[in-house]
């Protein structure tokens, strides 16, 4: 068996998530026992030490230089069970993380797991955070495409890098994000749509419908009354996004303040001063009352401090 001094070393390197010192342990752990003569012991360490080093390289994309920036890639740590939605809403998202877990099973029956997903609503709202819950609630790495930034930067050749996105979804595994989708999701039919545009749009929906990987590929907008309809039908689901009501305001507050919430805070009422503002609105007032709070000494948010971040939030937004 391993040495005592082995066995601390490895279990250090884990907490202090230091994959390649783990994997060098693991390698003269295996050798230790090969020269005791334990030589399936070693040939089965061995083995899982590669498994894991190919899964981490499964994650690892190297991109064309001309992506860089238009395509990021990053590991998340948000849940499921993070997301403040009504209880059917949430329902919706956790289907599409056991569909993907059971693919197998559903292929193995001629079906398919929904994987093309559009999200729509208010900037704010999770949308964003959704997609990042999926990519960590099932262990993928979320890769962010700039629509937007597609656009702009490449004006005139923004199909070509399209077709390139699509071919790092067919190689590669993720959880695809197209942010700021409207930027070439537009109705082809209006009249101050541009050429350009209308390629793009052509090739996505080509590249989306030809598109025959595993992956979860998630389409964000703020503005889906702008989308052409021709992008709803090749999408497996649409959840649309809303401004949190009264009780998911109340239940983001507790969650956002947890042990921060003073002994006397009303979360009904930071609530009710908090109606018209989004998710993020509302995480930005309460981390603003946090820190505030730090910073003065105090070990709580009071009411009050809070109400006067809400109300700071709200003036800086076009609202009633």
């Amino acid at each position: 068996m391993a040495t005592a001094e082995q066995i601390k070393a490895l279990i250090r390197s884990h907490l202090d998530e230091d994959d390649d010192r783990f994997h060098t342990l693991a390698l003269q752990v295996a050798a230790h026992e090969a020269r005791k003569g334990n030589n399936s012991l070693a040939q089965d360490i061995k083995g899982l030490v590669q498994k894991a080093k190919h899964q981490k390289s499964d994650h690892i994309v190297q991109f064309p230089d001309e992506l860089n920036g238009l395509m990021i890639s990053e590991t998340t740590t948000e849940r499921i069970s993070q997301l403040v939605v009504s209880e059917d809403h949430k329902e919706r998202v956790e289907r599409i993380a056991h569909e993907y877990r059971q693919r197998g099973t559903l292929q193995s029956h001629g079906m398919e797991h929904r994987r093309k997903i559009l999200l729509s609503g208010p900037p704010g709202t999770g949308k964003t955070l959704t997609a990042r819950a999926l990519a960590g609630e099932l262990g993928l790495p979320l890769r962010t495409i700039q629509m937007d930034r597609l656009t702009m930067k490449f004006m005139g050749e923004s199909a070509a890098k399209l077709r390139q996105i699509f071919e790092i979804i067919a190689d590669s595994e993720g959880v695809f994000l197209f942010d700021e989708f409207d930027a070439i999701g537009g109705d082809r039919g209006r009249d101050n749509d541009v050429g350009e545009m209308r390629r793009v749009l052509n090739s996505f929906l080509q590249f989306i419908e030809a598109d025959r990987s595993d992956n979860l590929l998630v389409a964000a907008t703020n503005n889906i009354q702008l989308l052409d309809r021709a992008l709803f039908r090749r999408f497996d689901d649409v959840l649309h996004y809303k401004l949190p009501d009264e009780e998911e305001r109340k239940r983001l507050i507790e969650n956002l303040l947890g042990s921060f919430a003073g002994p006397k805070f009303s979360f009904s009422k930071a609530a009710g001063y908090a109606e018209k503002l989004s998710h993020a609105e509302i995480d930005q007032a309460c981390l603003d009352a946090i820190k505030s709070s730090i910073l003065n000494g105090k070990k709580s948010v009071s009411g009050e401090l809070l109400t006067k971040f809400i109300r700071e939030r709200r003036a800086s937004l076009p609202i009633d």
